[in-house]
């Protein structure tokens, strides 16, 4: 079976990587008659597409910066940051694989048999978050009123903004995606509720909170994928516990699949395990990666979107009234 392990260690460039990965698994595939490894290399294509020729990225970008430059001049006393990367292709690796491990083990434990091979395949098809971008705003503590709640204060100006969103890029050339789940927010407006996971009204298993939701660009043909949060939900994510505590149960849930799926009994599960694994069991000090370097599994230099992933864009907005009342 290959992995993207076998091909971090000589050197390459990322591109290479791709490159090597993509047209191995795509030959072997063939040879074993196993499609949905077929997606998964064409979906490789895919990236390396995006990442070879994404001019694009500057006119998406500078739509999406309409939108800043709308809640800048709407909101002037909160203070936000756009982020936008193209996910790494570790994380994209991991992404493709965990997704064939759970829904093949909420297949099973539902209906007691295995999915089909093309339905297999449709979760690799559904991944729309290669292209993210994320919003994060803060209130600064200034502008909360005795007895007010900061955090009440800022939630409100979040799905504010987010009922604005949809209509917002609709008029810029994206579509808004369906999100496909029945358990909708309701605090969504209804006319956008459809469109929107809401991780704020119900965190996830590691408690946590976001808003997405996900476009169709027009301009690129591609999928972005638009998350909203607060400050303190940004700091959870990525250095809370939804961060650290997340992985060592992620780890106990996916030792927890291999024991309710025999070895054997399916090949699509047993091969994506078995990459979710040999990911989570890197060393990263050991990597030899072009622009790639790591002391650890902590302190990581990733000059080419190996680990962290690209950085498209940031834009930041500091609150300037850090001494008026707000009403």
């Amino acid at each position: 079976m290959l992995s993207l392990n076998d091909y971090l260690y000589d050197g390459n460039t990322v591109f290479k990587i791709l490159h090597m990965y993509s047209q191995d698994l795509k030959k072997s595939a063939i040879a074993s008659n196993n499609s949905v490894d077929l997606a998964h290399s064409n979906y490789l294509l895919e990236v390396i597409e995006l990442l070879e020729h994404n001019d694009f990225l500057t006119a998406q970008s500078q739509r999406i910066r309409e939108f800043y430059k709308y809640m800048a001049e709407k909101y002037p006393y909160l203070a936000f940051t756009f982020k936008g990367r193209i996910k790494s292709l570790i994380r994209l690796e991991e992404k493709i694989n965990g997704n064939i491990v759970e829904y093949i083990y909420d297949y099973y434990s539902e209906n007691g048999k295995y999915p089909s091979e093309t339905e297999v395949k449709e979760r690799i098809n559904r991944i729309r978050d290669l292209i993210a971008y994320r919003i994060v705003l803060s209130l600064p503590e200034c502008h909360v009123n005795p007895g007010e709640s900061r955090h009440e204060r800022e939630l409100g100006y979040l799905y504010e903004i987010a009922n604005t969103l949809p209509n917002f890029l609709e008029e810029r050339g994206f579509n808004a995606e369906p999100s496909g789940i029945d358990n909708f927010s309701m605090t969504i407006d209804e006319k956008y509720r459809a469109y929107y996971r809401d991780y704020i009204e119900k965190p996830n298993v590691y408690g946590y909170q976001s808003l997405h939701i996900s476009f169709f660009d027009y301009t690129s043909r591609s999928y972005i994928e638009m998350q909203l949060r607060t400050k303190e939900m940004d700091d959870y994510a990525e250095i809370g516990p939804a961060n650290h505590l997340g992985y060592e149960k992620r780890q106990e849930k996916e030792r927890a699949r291999r024991k309710a799926i025999p070895k054997g009994e399916n090949q699509y599960f047993d091969d994506a395990y078995e990459r979710v694994m040999l990911l989570q069991q890197l060393d990263l000090s050991k990597i030899n990666v072009n622009m790639f370097g790591a002391a650890d599994n902590n302190l990581i230099n990733d000059g080419c979107g190996l680990y962290r992933g690209r950085l498209i864009l940031p834009y930041e907005h500091l609150s300037k009234y850090q001494n008026d009342l707000i009403d």
